[in-house]
């Protein structure tokens, strides 16, 4: 069997600095939800990014739940949201049987589109939250967003789960708003197997997430719960995970920035094949590498994927848009152009494999697989 090339896989340290923070929890028989690896992994998050307090939780899509708690969402309260993006972002609103809207993208980032959100305001004034998400790693265009959700008075929370490491005009991802939120799921940037982080600086919010994510115990002998709690914090083991990824961030970004210039030279005398754009102001950490194909192209997506399955390749389409998913069939959806920009990249799109575990031949794989198709 040929060999398998993934989408993104998990890429530990040659150093062993995982294994090191793993040891020391066994030794120390913290092997339980909390610990000093719990504790460090908050702060040094924290510290990269640039924000002053941070809650470690079980997964992103906890970290966005908790969010919402914390920003007061309550039932049937509106909530924007990018269109743009995985279930996970909005799951959590329905958790809170709150309502999401859905915001389509513009071409520029692929984000949120800021016209189509004040578009939102002017048929919804009154909403509770704005959660945008920076799409496969690529910042929103966030300080607009920011403005008009200030301009409104209304919390901004940042879905940075792909773009951990990402800057707009030199500042992180996941600080502009009131609370971000950060993925450590197996395919993201750096792992922990499973898990995520929220990031804000509201020292009371953070505390109090910290206290929802441990069952809203009450500081008594017995045990005491006045609110519904949540199994939501992560554990000292899966924390000296991501404390060891987190010293090799920066080197798993350049991989990755390696792996998407690689394929914007590969492709470029293929007029049909344009790379995900790469905003002014921005550094993207290039999660994934994009491309979509021109509306007339000979060769479609699925041409693409199927061809690169054949040779035991991993691909996948652009996430399918928010407003387009049954389950969320109900819900509005905010435009300005009238074939929506979201539609038409998940029409046009296609994720290659992008993992920094994929040597230069292998890409090179991919590589000639996707330009025979032009021959």
């Amino acid at each position: 069997m040929k060999k398998r090339i993934f989408l993104a896989s998990p890429n530990m340290s040659k150093e062993g600095y995982e294994q090191k923070y793993v040891k020391e929890a066994f030794d120390t028989n913290w092997v339980a939800p909390l610990g000093e690896n719990v504790n460090k992994f908050e702060e040094e998050i924290a510290n990269y990014v640039g924000i002053k307090h941070a809650a470690a939780l079980t997964s992103g899509t906890a970290a966005i739940h908790l969010a919402l708690k914390a920003a007061n969402v309550k039932k049937e309260e509106i909530v924007f949201v990018s269109d743009l993006t995985f279930s996970a972002t909005v799951n959590p609103i329905i958790y809170e049987n709150a309502t999401p809207v859905f915001i389509d993208s513009e071409k520029d980032t692929w984000n949120m589109d800021p016209k189509a959100l004040e578009k939102a305001f002017e048929k919804y004034p009154n909403p509770k939250a704005v959660i945008v998400v920076h799409l496969y790693g690529t910042p929103a265009k966030i300080d607009e967003i920011k403005e008009i959700c200030d301009k409104h008075g209304v919390t901004l929370i940042e879905d940075a789960a792909e773009s951990l490491g990402a800057t707009y005009k030199g500042k992180q991802t996941g600080t502009f708003g009131k609370y971000g939120i950060y993925s450590f799921n197996g395919n993201k940037i750096i792992t922990t197997s499973g898990g995520g982080m929220l990031v804000s600086d509201d020292e009371e919010r953070i505390a109090k997430v910290r206290f929802w994510s441990t069952q809203a115990r009450e500081k008594a002998r017995h045990y005491e719960h006045k609110e519904i709690g949540y199994n939501y914090r992560m554990s000292n083991i899966v924390a000296g995970i991501g404390r060891g990824q987190l010293k090799v961030l920066d080197e798993r970004i350049g991989q990755k920035a390696e792996i998407y210039n690689n394929y914007k030279e590969a492709f470029k005398d293929i007029p049909d094949i344009e790379m995900e754009p790469i905003p002014e102001n921005s550094k993207p950490n290039h999660w994934l590498s994009v491309i979509t194909l021109k509306e007339n192209s000979k060769v479609k997506p699925l041409d693409i994927m199927i061809a690169l399955e054949k040779e035991n390749i991993e691909s996948r389409p652009v996430w399918k848009p928010m407003h387009m998913q049954p389950v969320f069939k109900d819900y509005d959806f905010i435009k300005v152009e009238e074939e929506p920009v979201s539609t038409e990249l998940f029409e046009r799109g296609v994720c290659l494999p992008s993992d920094t575990n994929m040597t230069k031949e292998d890409q090179e794989v991919v590589i000639n697989i996707i330009k025979n198709l032009w021959k």
